[in-house]
């Protein structure tokens, strides 16, 4: 009888937290659906530039899974530079060069394996086989490192600011600063140059011991890391403040993790989505992991100053101000001033 009374109230409780409720629900089926979008369509085959390549060699090269283009060695050069081609191939002397782009060590050994493959007929033919970016040492983890650098910094400064600012509402301290002469934008303001601080420390600390603790690839700069993952850390605090406002407890605040972290993952270069359909890159065009993981990935794999990755960080700090001028309003709910 006990328990049925307890499964009674329980029920109650969720009949009443409709938005629980439909998050249980429909969180898990738009995660999924995400997931099917993201790795059932997958473009799994090489681009490989050639330059000066005799024809018929060229279409022992080209598979299903290869599609070689034609370039002069000065664009083939670039668009490798850009990560736009996953290898060049040059025909000097009549012997074949292989440069690989290199970041990615999956597509590197794929393209030396259809390479291999191409030319295993001649075995007199050897390919010399050179890397403009990182090794034949480089591993899946060096690959992905930079990327979960960025991930674990967004996603616990967006749970613990989120939360905290979440806190003072709950606990009635927001209410009573906002009876002060204190206006929303120095609140605001103020709350994120507080957390600033504690997110320069962690983004120092996080990045340090990937890099020199864990032996993650790096082949840039540190300061450039740091200036990432602060902005990075900067977007988030201003994204969990803002939808601290919409939340009543800390267990809706926990709610929007698979809508706005998870999605972020899939976009954020963990997995390869240059074969999406283009309205799906779309989407991760509108997160800031994806900005944020993108030019750590050039910094630690490729090397890249601040010229190459320079969008990326305009564009962490329009979405950090964006966030932070629309918590200004939201915080209307609370005090007209």
């Amino acid at each position: 009888m006990n328990t049925w009374t307890v499964m009674k109230r329980i029920l109650k409780q969720f009949r009443r937290d409709k938005r629980s409720m439909a998050l249980m629900i429909a969180a898990p089926m738009f995660v999924l659906t995400l997931m099917w979008l993201v790795l059932d369509n997958q473009d799994d085959s090489l681009d490989i530039g050639v330059v000066d390549v005799p024809d018929q060699v060229a279409e022992q090269l080209e598979t299903d899974d290869v599609d070689l283009h034609t370039f002069s060695e000065e664009e083939a050069e670039s668009q490798l530079e850009d990560a736009s081609l996953d290898a060049v191939i040059q025909w000097k002397n009549g012997k074949p060069f292989l440069t690989i782009e290199g970041s990615d060590p999956n597509t590197a050994g794929s393209v030396q394996k259809a390479v291999s493959q191409a030319f295993a007929p001649d075995t007199n033919r050897n390919v010399e086989v050179d890397f403009l970016h990182g090794s034949e040492d480089l591993n899946l983890f060096d690959y992905i490192g930079p990327v979960l650098i960025g991930f674990f910094v967004f996603f616990f400064v967006f749970i613990v600011g989120g939360v905290s600012f979440l806190r003072e509402r709950t606990q009635g301290t927001l209410e009573r600063v906002l009876t002060t002469p204190l206006k929303r934008s120095e609140l605001v303001l103020g709350y994120l140059g507080g957390f600033g601080i504690f997110t320069i420390l962690q983004s120092l600390l996080i990045a340090a011991f990937s890099i020199y603790i864990l032996n993650v690839y790096m082949t840039g700069a540190f300061g450039y890391v740091l200036l990432v993952t602060f902005l990075l850390a900067l977007a988030a605090l201003s994204l969990g403040t803002l939808l601290s406002a919409f939340a009543k407890n800390e267990f809706q605040m926990i709610q929007f993790i698979p809508l706005v972290i998870v999605p972020q993952v899939f976009f954020s270069g963990l997995f390869p989505v240059e074969g999406l359909p283009v309205w799906l890159q779309a989407v991760g065009k509108i997160m800031p992991l994806t900005f944020g993981a993108e030019a750590l990935r050039g910094i630690m794999l490729r090397g890249e100053g601040f010229v190459d990755f320079q969008v990326d960080v305009y564009i962490l700090v329009g979405f950090a101000l964006l966030f932070a001028l629309l918590n200004i309003f939201a915080l209307k709910r609370h005090r007209s001033l």
